[in-house]
């Protein structure tokens, strides 16, 4: 395993996925997951941070994607595999599922982990 790689590119991530998170949720679709108290930053952060580092060891050990076209093809298709599963889970214990949040949320991530994976792709590929 290429320790370096894995450690930027997982750090990269971490921030793309911060950062377009805050644009979706918390600026373009906020009542998309209505507020029932005050947010833990530190946690969203570290959870963002998770998600990069779990990319970022299957780009760079498992898949040795190299490419940010590569890395943005795979991670879309991550995404919507990823976001329809949670979105399941998140809606199991719903009385009445609200099928339109359901849509915008799974189109979100699959943009989010795209971007993430072209990320990935075209740091593994400078640093090889």
């Amino acid at each position: 395993m290429n320790t370096k790689n894995f450690l930027v590119s997982g750090i990269v991530a971490g921030i793309v996925d911060f950062l377009l998170g805050w644009l979706f949720y918390g600026t373009l679709f906020p009542d998309l997951y209505p507020k029932e108290g005050e947010d833990n930053i530190l946690f969203i952060a570290l959870g963002c941070l998770i998600f990069g580092f779990l990319l970022a060891y299957i780009y760079t050990v498992v898949a040795s994607i190299v490419s940010a076209k590569e890395g943005l093809k795979v991670g879309a298709v991550f995404g919507l595999l990823y976001s329809i599963s949670m979105n399941f889970f998140m809606n199991s214990a719903a009385i009445e599922p609200n099928y339109q949040n359901m849509a915008t949320d799974v189109a979100i991530g699959v943009v989010m982990t795209a971007v993430m994976g072209a990320a990935i792709g075209l740091i593994n590929g400078k640093m090889k």
